[in-house]
């Protein structure tokens, strides 16, 4: 089989291809042969080494699969064998051949493309829970979410359309005619307008329900700040950290900083009727049950087209460095893959 490593943090051309032999499954295991894998947010932070969960180096990354099972371990049904799938993998995901356990494994359905498959897990479950799960999100709500273009951001758009609520979306002005054709009603260019103004012209003042950030830093409190009462705060990254594309703590300081520094007090909640909540999906393999159930209900809305992920850009397996510089230029609009 085929792999990326990431050796040492570094910028993207530190990831490494290599061949390694077929793994076997262990018991209440699949293997998987994969014909495509989702990048992410998580896995160009844990290549600059500024991502905790990962790992130690030498390590392969990667969160999420498409493919066909050619293999089962003890206790599995061997009807599994020749059924495509997709599946969420707690890293090792950047290989052509995944060993997986069973209950991170979903049956792909009719209609479900082997690239539609690999943008759903990470993207699409995190949005569930920001939005329907933790979020509360309903119909005539506002919700500004950040990094509208990006593969979370357009699963919470379709989300949040579908719940019938306003959306606000942050992005460069390149992506707005996009964005606004996929439902947004208010698109504000990040670079060069300040989001908190914007936002409460939109509003006539009042705020939003619920907001959506994964920048961090100074963003948790400007976005704090533009919640109406009942409003609720949903942090899920930390991008503004890792603004360079290599590891830079000097860079990284102010908005690690002033993330340190937030302070949300019971007494300051309770009086300004607002909430705060994190999502981190990779926290959630003991939840594994519960995260089957969201994605009962995310392939409902596929089958009823209310969602339908965007791919941005394919890359083969030896340009997984292109993906990586790709995603940090921001020029993805949508989910980006590497096929092998």
């Amino acid at each position: 089989m085929r792999q990326i490593w990431i050796p040492k943090p570094g910028p993207p051309e530190v990831l490494e291809l290599r061949e390694e032999r077929d793994p076997l499954p262990g018991p209440t295991q699949v293997r998987i042969r994969v014909a495509a894998t989702g990048v992410n947010f998580a896995d160009v932070m844990g290549r600059m080494g500024m991502y905790d969960d990962l790992p130690p180096m030498p390590v392969v990354p990667g969160y999420e699969v498409a493919g066909r099972i050619d293999a089962v371990g003890d206790g599995v049904d061997a009807s599994w064998i020749g059924k495509d799938v997709f599946a969420l993998t707690r890293f090792g995901g950047y290989s052509d051949v995944v060993c997986v356990p069973e209950p991170q494994v979903y049956g792909r359905p009719p209609g479900m493309t082997l690239e539609e498959a690999a943008a759903i897990p990470v993207n699409y479950l995190t949005a569930y829970q920001l939005v329907v799960v933790m979020g509360g999100l309903r119909k005539g709500q506002t919700v500004l979410v950040h990094s509208a273009g990006g593969g979370v951001g357009i699963a919470v758009i379709q989300l949040a359309k579908r719940i019938g609520a306003r959306v606000i979306g942050t992005a460069s002005t390149t992506k707005h005619d996009f964005l606004k054709s996929i439902g947004v009603d208010f698109c504000i260019d990040y670079r060069k307008q300040d989001f908190e103004q914007r936002t409460r012209e939109f509003t006539h003042a009042r705020g939003v329900d619920l907001v959506l950030d994964a920048v961090g830093g100074a963003s948790f409190r400007k976005s704090y700040r533009v919640l109406a009462p009942s409003g609720r705060l949903g942090m899920f990254g930390l991008s503004a950290a890792a603004s360079g594309k290599r590891r830079s703590y000097l860079r990284a300081a102010p908005a690690l900083l002033s993330t340190l520094r937030l302070r949300f007090s019971p007494v300051q909640l309770i009086n300004e009727n607002k909430g705060v909540f994190g999502v981190n999906l990779g926290h959630l393999w003991q939840e594994i049950d519960r995260v089957a159930s969201w994605m009962d209900d995310l392939l409902q809305l596929h089958r009823e087209g209310a969602l339908r992920p965007v791919i941005s850009a394919k890359f083969a397996f030896d340009e997984a460095a292109k993906a990586h510089h790709y995603i940090q230029d921001r020029k993805n609009v949508g989910k980006v893959l590497l096929v092998p």
